[in-house]
């Protein structure tokens, strides 16, 4: 019997009796990151990296008492299996799940990325039997340029924008990207203004220890003057939406992997794009795997096949896995929750 199985409900480890990210509600959940398309509500117990703790409680409503929140590397037992967290490189709190029983040890690596950018957490590899990857941004065509690189162009362009007198609008996952977008605009402008949804994760992580940039929240009060030239960071929900017109006159930049193909940017309507992506590349998924010394690799989201492919053809076994992940475009879109009040904005 395998140490993990893959269930329709998710990843599921038989003689621990938990699941790891799991699609459907179960009596015991493991979770990666806060992202909606890894964390769903209605499970009986989580346990996750302490940061993840409130975003959990502020996205789906669970109860502090059902969370258990834990260091990276803090070792929990469940029926004699050994488990713990690692640092994902994702999003604040994300975490690799490193699953050992009797020798044989197996890592679910969630989602990740291999450039530390500053507040993530740098990702760990982690060696073992098995590794469960992502492959989002799985193929040759997605290589990032480095964080310094793709923040001095956003710099820029938010400097160039000022001078015409437009607000600089960056469309930006509220979870994750907005974070690390932070450093980026506080030497180029005075005051960050944000969307509601942005301002709630920013809360729940400042409220936790989390030390951020100050940002202010968009209020409908605001008159309209006071976005000249200013910059503002939203969700893609507010994009096209009446609440982004109040900004006029603006330019839009979208922050995501999938600018690295430009017809991307014209299909998005965008003044900009920027790859930025909070996944790794295809350099780095290929380096992550390696580092970690796996035998077998089982290859989830994204680019399956064509990863699966090259891994089987390097010598590394490999095989692709039919999951629920990946049903936004990076993992991080609103959830319900933040649509309903997006829409109120």
């Amino acid at each position: 019997m395998p140490l993990i199985e893959f269930t329709d409900k998710g990843l599921y480890c038989p003689q621990g009796g938990f699941y790891i990210d799991p699609w459907r509600p179960v009596d015991r959940a493991i979770i990666t990151h806060a992202h909606s398309d890894h964390a769903r509500a209605g499970s009986g117990a989580y346990l996750c990296h302490r940061l993840t703790v409130p975003l959990l409680e502020w996205r789906l409503g669970v109860a502090a008492e059902a969370v258990q929140g834990v260091e990276w590397g803090e070792p929990v037992f469940m029926n004699g299996v050994r488990v713990s967290l690692h640092p994902a490189g994702h999003i604040i709190g994300s975490s690799q799940v490193r699953v050992e029983y009797q020798g044989e040890v197996w890592v679910v690596s969630g989602d990740y990325k291999t450039e530390d950018d500053g507040i993530s957490g740098a990702f760990e590899p982690i060696k073992c039997q098995v590794f469960v990857t992502e492959s989002t941004f799985g193929l040759p065509i997605y290589d990032w340029k480095p964080q310094p690189v793709i923040f001095g162009n956003i710099q820029d362009w938010v400097v160039g924008n000022r001078e015409q007198g437009k607000a600089s609008v960056l469309i930006a996952y509220s979870l994750g990207k907005a974070q690390r977008l932070l450093s980026c605009l506080e030497p180029v402008t005075e005051k960050i203004y944000v969307h509601g949804a942005v301002w709630n994760i920013h809360q729940a992580l400042v409220n936790a220890g989390v030390a951020l940039p100050p940002v202010e929240r968009v209020m409908p009060e605001m008159p309209r003057e006071l976005f000249k030239g200013q910059v503002v960071i939203a969700p893609s929900s507010a994009e096209g939406s009446p609440w982004i017109r109040r900004f006029q006159p603006f330019a839009v930049g979208v922050c995501s992997g999938w600018m690295q193909v430009r017809g991307n940017v014209r299909r998005r309507n965008a003044d900009a794009g920027f790859a930025l992506s909070d996944h790794a590349d295809w350099k780095g998924l290929l380096g992550a795997i390696e580092a970690t010394g796996a035998e077998k690799v089982f290859v989830t989201h994204g680019f399956q096949a064509t990863l699966a492919r090259y891994l089987n053809e390097r010598g590394i076994a490999a095989a692709e896995v039919k999951t629920a992940y990946g049903e936004d475009e990076e993992g991080g879109e609103p959830t319900d929750k933040e649509e309903k009040e997006a829409a109120h904005e």
